[in-house]
C-alpha cells in the first residue's frame, strides 16, 4: 500500500470531521488525491466554503443524524445544547432529553447581539428557562452568549468547568446556531490543536464527530448540525439566507393596523389583521426583508399579481422552488401578550393585551406558533 493511500485511509477532514476519500465528488469527504499532501488537509466542500463561501449540497440524513445523537446516551458526558436566541423554538433539539438519558445539559444560547441594546438580559434568561422546561429539556444552567462579539464566553468556560468533572463534553445544536464558532473558541481555549472547523453560514457544515483532545486525556466532540426542514433557513437559497438571517442587531419596526389590514414580509411571508380593535404589532425580522401593507381583501390579487417583483425578495424563480404558502390562524384572548413566531425568518410581537384574530401564511412545513412574548 502506498504513502497516499495510507494517509488518505487514516485521515479525516480537520475542518469537519468527515472521514477523507477521492473517489466520489459529490460524496462527503471528497479531496481530489495531490490535497492529501497538504497540512493540514480538509474535504473539497470545506475548502470551497472557507476560500469562496461557496454552500455545497452534501448534508448527512436525519436518521445519521440520531444515530450519532444516541451513542451520547451511553456515555458519562457533559451535553453542551447550542441554540440561536433568534430562532429559539426553531433550532432546540426536539427530544433531546430521550438520545442523551441522564447527562446533564448546559443551554448555551447564542447571537444575544442580535436583541436590542435595552433589552433585560434577567428577562431574557428566565423566558428561556421556562421554554426550556415546556419543551421537555432538563437543563443545569443557561448561558446567554454572543459568538460574534466574544461575549458571554468566559461565562460559558466556567459553568464547562463547573459541571464537567472528569467527563467528555459533547457540543450538540441545529445547523446554522453558531456551533462551529463557539468550538473554535474552546480549542483556543482548552487545547493546544492549531486547526479550527470550517466556520459557515450554510446548513450542515459539520458532518462527522470532531474529536478535541482535553489536556486530562478527555476530549470535547463537535456533533453534526441536525438539520430540521421546518425552518426557514433550511429552505431559501444561498443569496436569500444571507438576507432573513439578519447579521446586525435587529431594528423592531412597529405598526398600528386597522382589522382588515395585512403586512407582506417581502415574498417570504404574510400576516393578517383579521379582527379586533386598533392596535400595534412589532416585527422582529431581519432589516433587509421589506415590510409592505396592504387591505387584507387586497391581499392575495396583489401576491399573485407581485410575488417576485414589488413582493421580494426572494425574486420570482427562488419563489417557485419553495413550497407552496399555507395559512396559520390565532386567536389571541384578552390579557395574553404573545408573539407569532416564524422558525427562521423571525417573529411578531402582539402588543395590546385587547385580544386579537390573527393569520400567517408562509411555505408549508415551516413551523409556526403562538408564544408567550420574548421581549
Amino acid at each position: 500500500m502506498t504513502d497516499l493511500q495510507n494517509r488518505r485511509d487514516a485521515a479525516h477532514c480537520s475542518g469537519c470531521g468527515i472521514k477523507l476519500q477521492t473517489e466520489a465528488q459529490d460524496k462527503p469527504g471528497y479531496v481530489p488525491a495531490q490535497a492529501l499532501e497538504r497540512e493540514p488537509v480538509i474535504c473539497q466542500r470545506c475548502f470551497r466554503i472557507k476560500n469562496y463561501n461557496e454552500s455545497s449540497s452534501v448534508t448527512v440524513q436525519q436518521d445519521e443524524f440520531l444515530r450519532l445523537l444516541g451513542q451520547i446516551g451511553s456515555k458519562d458526558a457533559l451535553v453542551i445544547h447550542i441554540v440561536d436566541l433568534f430562532d429559539f423554538h426553531g433550532s432546540v433539539i426536539s427530544g433531546l432529553q430521550r438520545f442523551i438519558g441522564n447527562n446533564p445539559v448546559l443551554l448555551a444560547v447564542n447571537k444575544t447581539d442580535l436583541l436590542p441594546k435595552v433589552t433585560n438580559w434577567n428577562k431574557i434568561r428566565n423566558w428561556v428557562q421556562k421554554e426550556a422546561k415546556e419543551m421537555g429539556l432538563k437543563v443545569v444552567d443557561v448561558v446567554l452568549c454572543s459568538a460574534k462579539q466574544n461575549s458571554g464566553f468566559d461565562r460559558l468556560l466556567e459553568m464547562l468547568s463547573l459541571y464537567r468533572g472528569d467527563r467528555d463534553v459533547y457540543v450538540v445544536g441545529a445547523t446554522n446556531v453558531g456551533k462551529s464558532t463557539l468550538i473554535n473558541r474552546l480549542i483556543r481555549d482548552y487545547s493546544d490543536l492549531d486547526q479550527e472547523l470550517t466556520v459557515s453560514r450554510y446548513p450542515g457544515t459539520t458532518l462527522d464527530m470532531v474529536h478535541i483532545p482535553l489536556d486530562d486525556g478527555k476530549s470535547i466532540i463537535d456533533t453534526p448540525g441536525i438539520v430540521y426542514p421546518s425552518r426557514y433557513s433550511e429552505l431559501v437559497s444561498p443569496q436569500d439566507l444571507s438576507v432573513i438571517m439578519p447579521d446586525k442587531p435587529l431594528k423592531p419596526a412597529v405598526y398600528q393596523l386597522n382589522e382588515g389590514q395585512t403586512l407582506f414580509l417581502g415574498g417570504f411571508g404574510r400576516f393578517d389583521f383579521i379582527q379586533g380593535e386598533r392596535q400595534s404589532f412589532t416585527f422582529f425580522a431581519s432589516s433587509r426583508i421589506p415590510l409592505h401593507r396592504t387591505k387584507l381583501e387586497r391581499a392575495d390579487e396583489l401576491y399573485a399579481e407581485h410575488a417576485g417583483e414589488l413582493l421580494s425578495p426572494p425574486n420570482r424563480s427562488s419563489l417557485e422552488k419553495l413550497p407552496e404558502w399555507t395559512r396559520h390562524d390565532f386567536r389571541i384572548p384578552k390579557g395574553r401578550h404573545s408573539d407569532l413566531f416564524i422558525s427562521g425568518l423571525g417573529w411578531i410581537k402582539v402588543n395590546n393585551d385587547s385580544g386579537a384574530v390573527l393569520a400567517v401564511h408562509v411555505p408549508k412545513g415551516v413551523k409556526v406558533l403562538e408564544r408567550p412574548s420574548l421581549i
